[in-house]
């Protein structure tokens, strides 16, 4: 005879009874060997677990107060914040300076709140990431011109450096004592080097002399262009946000991607072989 199915009956019969949760006495001792520490922050697993806190917890004090009125990005309070270098002293991580970078923008956004309605809180939590410096104490030097009438700016690009001296004259130019066509034998470098002059219309009313070393022809023409805007700068000063427009005054901080090892270059891969 096949065994009949089990009923309600039968099944309360060989249940466990109800655990009575209000009593404690009955519960098992807890056992101290297979117990399981849980770190303090999430972020204990990741590589950089002081770092990703402290991200976090600035975006989340942005998100907070980000309706906040805020001022203008020029009439924000001077602020020396940490070089990447002491931030990483503070936190005792390697950190990289690009990762470092995102926690700068985020404290700029956050400089920029109005100091009448600054929170407390947001106050104390900046101030770690401040340098113990008077920012307003840190002068630029201003740039003069000499007594021989001369205006000096230095400019850099990749691995080349420019030193140019502009005087008020007929539009004479030397470089490394030489005339710019024999220094530049590219038409593209020579317009480079006195770009700052041509968008501006003072080619004929400044004499360029200049000391231009290391890198190639394409990098000093470049360095010149910067130099060049600097010193003219010094002498008409209303000039800049023409010079600005025409992208002489911004430093250009590209460089040469360096070789990898296993690559062909920087990131150019050997041609896959099946065999």
């Amino acid at each position: 005879m096949p065994r009949p199915f089990s009923t309600a009956s039968s099944r309360q019969a060989i249940a466990a009874p109800a655990i009575d949760f209000s009593t404690t006495d009955r519960l098992p001792p807890p056992n101290v060997q297979n117990a399981r520490v849980v770190p303090a922050s999430p972020s204990y697993f990741s590589g950089r677990p002081d770092f990703t806190d402290n991200l976090l917890s600035l975006e989340a004090l942005l998100r907070k107060y980000q309706r906040l009125p805020t001022v203008a990005p020029g009439q924000a309070p001077r602020v020396a914040w940490r070089t990447v270098s002491q931030y990483r002293l503070l936190v005792g991580e390697p950190v990289r300076a690009s990762k470092y970078h995102q926690v700068i923008e985020v404290l700029k956004r956050l400089n920029q709140i109005h100091p009448a309605v600054m929170p407390a809180d947001l106050h104390a939590a900046m101030q770690i990431y401040k340098r113990d410096v008077n920012p307003y104490a840190v002068l630029k030097r201003p740039a003069i011109i000499d007594t021989d009438g001369r205006a000096c700016g230095i400019g850099r690009r990749k691995s080349s450096s420019a030193k140019v001296y502009l005087v008020q004259g007929e539009g004479e130019v030397l470089v490394n004592g030489k005339s710019i066509n024999d220094i530049f034998g590219r038409i593209h470098d020579r317009e480079s080097a006195l770009w700052p002059l041509k968008a501006t219309n003072r080619v004929d009313k400044y004499n360029v002399w200049a000391l231009v070393s290391g890198g190639g022809t394409t990098g000093q023409a470049e360095a010149l262009t910067l130099g060049t805007a600097k010193a003219l700068m010094v002498h008409e000063p209303d000039l800049k946000p023409a010079l600005r427009r025409a992208g002489c005054v911004t430093r250009d901080p590209r460089r040469v991607e360096r070789k990898k090892p296993g690559k062909l270059k920087a990131r150019k891969m050997p041609a896959w072989v099946k065999r």
